[in-house]
């Protein structure tokens, strides 16, 4: 049967968390898992202190977890993310979804995650200790206690690109998302849907470091972008059709930012 424990605070919440548990904060993937009957979990974990706070910082942006995609949206701090966060979802998914949820979503969804890792984020947990998004991400699968935040360096806006793929527009779930910061001598490329969690694309990467772009310049990204990745089969699209597109789509955001 599955019961519900609200805590205090956000600290409090985080080590009630088990193997059993899930934290209950928009509750866009957490309902949504209760709905469809999900046995693997059969405690939801609440706090009633969520902060929500995004606020510039000396080294770039701080985004609480409990905030929102509205919240971002609303933020001239995050001005940056907006394209990404008005890509999750209609209107009361984005009211609801907070950042913090988003670290955890399975694919489809993480579309926001995969920014944050283009971006070279920080996750910050609730005892303040900050670790690379990277690593956060290839440990996700067993990290129990819960986030108080994320920062993100100070980022030039023409050096940021996001593309969504969807076979519904404006908001059906992503075929795949593509981020990239583009900093000369320093890309950082990522990948969501095209793996168990948003991947690096590092040896395209390493193409793109100093080189032009245009059509010659990124040939060599194109031809490797898939190395690092590991596309799955599913109801949206398969392998192959993954592995087919995605120098399409790299290509699309490489050379006018993903638009059409």
């Amino acid at each position: 049967m599955l019961s519900v424990e609200t805590y205090p605070t956000l600290v409090e919440a985080s080590q009630a968390m088990t193997d059993r548990s899930r934290f209950l904060a928009g509750g866009t993937l957490v309902m949504r898992a209760v709905n469809y009957g999900d046995q693997s979990f059969d405690r939801i974990v609440r706090a009633r202190q969520v902060d929500r706070d995004i606020r510039a910082e000396s080294g770039g942006l701080r985004i609480e977890a409990g905030a929102t995609m509205a919240d971002v949206l609303a933020s001239r701090d995050a001005a940056l993310l907006h394209v990404v966060a008005a890509r999750i979802g209609g209107p009361a998914v984005r009211n609801m979804a907070t950042v913090g949820g988003n670290l955890f979503a399975p694919n489809p969804y993480g579309e926001f995650t995969t920014a944050l890792l283009a971006l070279d984020a920080q996750v910050i947990g609730v005892n303040g200790q900050a670790t690379p998004i990277e690593s956060f991400l290839s440990g996700r699968a067993h990290h129990r206690g819960l986030i108080a935040a994320v920062t993100v360096p100070r980022i030039t806006e023409g050096d940021f690109r996001f593309l969504k793929v969807t076979r519904i527009k404006p908001k059906g779930v992503a075929i795949m998302t593509l981020a990239a910061h583009l900093r000369r001598g320093d890309t950082r490329l990522a990948f969501g849907n095209m793996g168990p969690t948003p991947l690096r694309a590092k040896s395209a990467e390493r193409a793109l470091n100093n080189a032009t772009l245009d059509e010659r310049g990124i040939a060599q990204a194109l031809e490797v972008c898939c190395q690092d990745l590991q596309p799955g089969d599913d109801a949206l699209a398969s392998t192959w059709y993954r592995r087919e597109v995605a120098p399409v789509h790299l290509k699309r955001l490489l050379l006018n930012g993903g638009r059409r």
